[in-house]
């Protein structure tokens, strides 16, 4: 063999420093694999775990193993990272689950086109059978929203009464001064017993459970529904500036009606001289009840 053969053969032939290194180099690489798979076997386990936390949770620390102890790797060459307690998530594909708010004995609520029939029977069970002949049943919480809404402005919406007609006509004393017939004023105590006949919080609860339906009829007439509350509480707010008269209030007869005598009476609104009609001994009576339902709306 000649000598530049023997060089190359030579060579060729790997040293005993490369073989170490190279021999190291695995080693290192196996540890990062196995460390590597703990890791993903670690997540793996609290994932599944996550799904049973959400019923239970559990207090209890899962120890954590260091992987790399186990293999015989010099401490001075490759230091173990200290494992880190990673909070749970939830996987990727994994949909969330709606958790209704709706209690058991709730009845859900129908469409506004479909709400008489739950609207009365709900008011069936805080009113008397007399009291409810007088409630006007079809289309009740567009006929209720748009009757508040022009009562906040100081009128009356006939064609839009919550309620029916007095049977009976209005009625004056004509003498030497025309006055209103203090039996006129009784035409509207049963419409007053409705009010009366119901609790503050009755009324708040009725005003809570109808409340999406009648935010969605206010806004059908072009309002933002969460405002409706605030056009109720000026409507009550209309009525509460009624003065109640001490005295019969003197009437002028035009035509076939009639108007007050006095031009600080003829001057009220629309809405507060219907409610004068009602009386004073009614209208105490409505105005302390409304008074009450304001404050418990302002709270």
């Amino acid at each position: 063999m000649s000598e530049s053969g023997a060089d190359h053969s030579q060579s060729a032939k790997p040293s005993r420093s490369q073989l170490l290194l190279a021999a190291t180099v695995v080693v290192a690489l196996v540890i990062v694999v196995v460390f590597v798979l703990s890791k993903q076997n670690e997540q793996k386990q609290t994932n599944a775990k996550y799904s049973q936390d959400v019923v239970e949770q559990q207090s209890q620390n899962t120890e954590q193993i260091n992987t790399a102890q186990s293999n015989a790797i010099d401490p001075q060459t490759i230091e173990a990272p200290e494992p880190v307690a990673q909070p749970p998530q939830m996987d990727r594909n994994e949909t969330p689950v709606n958790v209704p708010t709706a209690t058991a004995n709730e009845v859900p609520l129908p469409t506004l086109d479909d709400s008489d029939e739950l609207v009365k029977q709900t008011v069936a069970e805080i009113m008397t059978e007399k009291a409810l002949s007088l409630i006007v049943s079809d289309d009740m919480v567009r006929r209720g929203v748009v009757f508040v809404d022009n009562l906040a402005k100081g009128k009356i919406a006939e064609k839009h009464m919550p309620v029916k007609k007095p049977e009976e006509p209005f009625m004056a004393l004509e003498d030497d001064i025309v006055v209103t017939d203090p039996n006129s004023f009784e035409r509207y105590t049963p419409y007053v017993d409705i009010l009366t006949g119901m609790s503050t919080a009755q009324m708040k609860r009725m005003l809570d459970k109808f409340q999406p339906l009648i935010a969605q009829a206010y806004e059908e007439i072009g309002y933002e529904g969460n405002d409706f509350n605030a056009t109720l509480n000026k409507a009550i707010t209309e009525l509460l500036n009624t003065p109640i008269p001490q005295s019969n209030v003197p009437l002028i007869k035009d035509s076939v009606t009639y108007r007050y005598a006095y031009p600080e009476w003829e001057q009220l609104s629309e809405a507060q001289k219907q409610f004068l009609r009602m009386g004073p001994e009614n209208m105490e009576k409505v105005k302390q009840r409304l008074s009450a339902l304001q404050k418990s709306l302002n709270q």
